[in-house]
């Protein structure tokens, strides 16, 4: 599935995957986390591909929830069974994927942009940009793969902090804590992803595609289960005021002030 948000270009066995709305920094709207919740399970199903590039239009690679969504989903939280849905399957159908999938990291990974970005096998990330996980900035549990994520990959001692405080790490720091694999100037970006996509363009299909099934065995265990009581906390999350301070606050450009209700 592909729409206007998320761009589908095939060339020479490798699917070139684009987020794009880039004048909301590639932010998640409807629209576009429907889509993604089904684009990894139809080309997964493909046989014509050794690879998938992800990466974002624009100067972002994705910022998070659309702050306007965001404010729908306030308005009306039965909105939230199907975005709950939504968020178990992105990240259930990308760590099926057997195909291995390449991050294009052009811009800052923030939210469920950086959830994206660490479900990529191989990431490249320009050495500009940031990533991290804010949900608690807009009263958010981090639900969407986050809270299971960063502390695998990174370590507990530095991914507790991270999620608490929702700070953002620099390209160097996240290359340092083994978030992304490599970190590289701008001008150098399409020349090391091209490098690492040849590789799996010309390898060993069949090897490549069940060595990645086999080392995310243990992801997808821990995924199946925290999705479940994680998108349930963030359903509960989402009916605070907290929340609904944060957003205003965000659309008015100032600081939130939080209450703990």
């Amino acid at each position: 599935m592909e729409n206007k948000a998320l761009t589908l270009d095939v060339r020479d066995r490798v699917a070139y995957l684009t987020i794009n709305r880039p004048d909301e920094l590639n932010a998640v709207n409807a629209e576009l986390h429907t889509a993604l919740s089904r684009i990894f399970i139809d080309l997964g199903e493909r046989r014509d591909l050794n690879a998938i590039v992800l990466t974002g239009a624009g100067r972002a690679f994705c910022a998070g929830g659309d702050i306007e969504w965001m404010r729908a989903a306030v308005r009306e939280p039965e909105q939230f069974e199907v975005v709950t849905w939504e968020a178990k399957r992105i990240v259930y159908s990308m760590l099926d994927c057997e195909i291995p999938i390449v991050g294009r990291i052009n811009g800052d990974a923030v939210g469920l942009g950086a959830t994206l970005a660490l479900l990529c096998d191989i990431t490249v990330m320009d050495e500009n940009a940031r990533i991290g996980d804010p949900h608690v900035r807009v009263g958010l549990n981090a639900a969407d793969g986050g809270g299971f994520l960063w502390p695998q990959i990174i370590g507990y001692g530095k991914a507790r902090e991270l999620l608490l405080t929702g700070d953002l790490l620099s390209a160097e720091e996240a290359y340092r804590l083994g978030a992304v694999g490599h970190a590289v100037a701008t001008e150098e970006l399409d020349a090391r992803v091209d490098k690492i996509v040849a590789k799996l363009r010309n390898g060993a299909t069949k090897a490549i595609r069940w060595t990645k099934a086999g080392y995310t065995i243990p992801l997808r265990q821990l995924a199946h289960g925290h999705m479940d009581a994680g998108v349930a906390y963030e359903c509960l999350t989402n009916l605070t005021q907290d929340h609904s301070e944060a957003i205003e606050a965000f659309a008015a450009k100032r600081k939130p002030v939080f209450t703990g209700r």
